[in-house]
């Protein structure tokens, strides 16, 4: 296994990273803060037009067919600048439909999203914001050639732009052979479905959404009736290691940014970078974002390979959420009391890593999936215990 991003790998990372430090300034991170859609609809023709879109779907379907590791990298660099682009809601429903949907799916959904023509989102969290099957009580039930949802969801990304929402409901009660749930493709214009922006430490734009005898047509579901669970976890496992990318690249940045701000801020006669505490607040940052890469990036590889990665996205997950959210802190400590200033770029980047700890699972949530994941491995003694086959 080599994490190492090769040569064709670190030229799209250059391009990426100098075509937003030219197109995506702080600035118009505040400006989309204060934007009723919360995008330059601008940049994002320019980001479809790199390809960005459909960098990971098939060919088939407009796409470059390159691994998710690739958009990962995309993803690192969008984080890096903030850039302020449904990206992230987009591209995780889309893999979705080109890994689980059928070839008429694919063929009807997926050439508008890679044209950027169409802004995908999904829904999955409710009042329980746990990412697990009971926690799922939005339901859809069979009516002639439609299902009927009724229920609603909650922190739906990008709601508010989006033209389709990728919708994961309960069609019957959870069983032995499998957990009730199925998932549909909804149009967001669909009589029925009213929305509620949220107010966030990010200031991005996530919504309260509410469905009410909304009809979708039965060829709208994605995978086989009561089977969409499995489609769901992989999709989130994707949006998590995804997530973990975004969160590498904006709290490499801010370490970056500390890092040369202690060089040239003086106190006490010399640069406050020649003081031990603050040397080992930065090579604590390196090492934590060192090691938030490699697990993400181990994680994306083992995706790529189609091997296991359950263990390894919520690894990458759990160590992101703690360290990019403790390097970004020790960011602010390092700029001093103007570091905690809203006006200052640093906030920004505390803000959004702050914020995307607490989404797609929590440490513990995290945690405990390795956990059982360990203790469900015969032969191992994992915590104390001995589980014998």
């Amino acid at each position: 296994m080599d994490v190492l991003l090769n040569e064709e790998q670190r030229m799209l990372q250059t391009s990426a990273r100098d075509f937003l430090e030219t197109e995506c300034p702080p600035s118009l991170v505040r400006d989309m803060e204060e934007d009723g859609n919360g995008y330059p609809p601008d940049l994002w023709r320019k980001i479809v037009d790199l390809g960005w879109v459909g960098m990971a779907l098939p060919e088939d379907c407009g796409g470059q067919g390159l691994p998710l590791t690739y958009q990962a990298i995309i993803l690192e660099e969008v984080g890096r600048a903030l850039a302020p682009l449904p990206l992230h809601s987009t591209v995780v429903p889309a893999l979705a439909i080109a890994m689980d949907g059928t070839s008429e799916q694919r063929a009807a959904w997926l050439p508008s999203v890679a044209g950027g023509d169409v802004i995908l989102t999904w829904a999955a969290n409710e009042l329980d914001p746990r990412l697990s099957p009971e926690t799922i009580h939005c339901e859809a039930v069979a009516d002639g050639d439609d299902f009927v949802i009724n229920g609603l969801k909650q922190f739906v990304d990008n709601f508010n732009v989006a033209d389709r929402c990728l919708v994961v409901c309960r069609t019957s009660e959870a069983s032995a052979g499998n957990e009730g749930l199925s998932i549909f493709l909804i149009d967001t214009d669909s009589p029925g479905i009213s929305e509620t922006p949220l107010v966030t430490i990010a200031k991005d734009k996530q919504s309260h959404v509410q469905f009410e005898n909304v009809r979708v047509p039965k060829g709208n579901m994605l995978g086989a009736l009561n089977g969409g669970w499995p489609i769901a976890e992989r999709m989130l496992d994707r949006a998590t290691v995804l997530l973990c990318a975004q969160m590498v690249g904006a709290a490499r940045k801010d370490s970056d940014m500390a890092i040369e701000y202690s060089k040239g801020r003086v106190a006490f006669g010399r640069p406050i970078a020649s003081f031990q505490s603050i040397q080992h607040l930065c090579a604590d940052m390196t090492m934590w974002v060192d090691g938030c890469q490699l697990l993400t990036y181990e994680a994306l590889w083992r995706l790529d390979e189609g091997a296991p990665a359950s263990v390894e996205v919520s690894q990458a997950k759990a160590f992101c959420n703690e360290k990019c959210e403790a390097t970004v802190r020790s960011c602010q400590q390092i700029h001093g009391g103007i570091g905690f200033m809203m006006e200052f770029d640093v906030h920004l980047f505390f803000r959004r890593v702050s914020a995307w700890s607490m989404r797609l699972g929590t440490t513990y949530e995290h945690r405990s999936r390795i956990a059982n994941a360990l203790l469900d491995q015969p032969g191992k003694v994992r915590l104390g215990v001995s589980v014998s086959s």
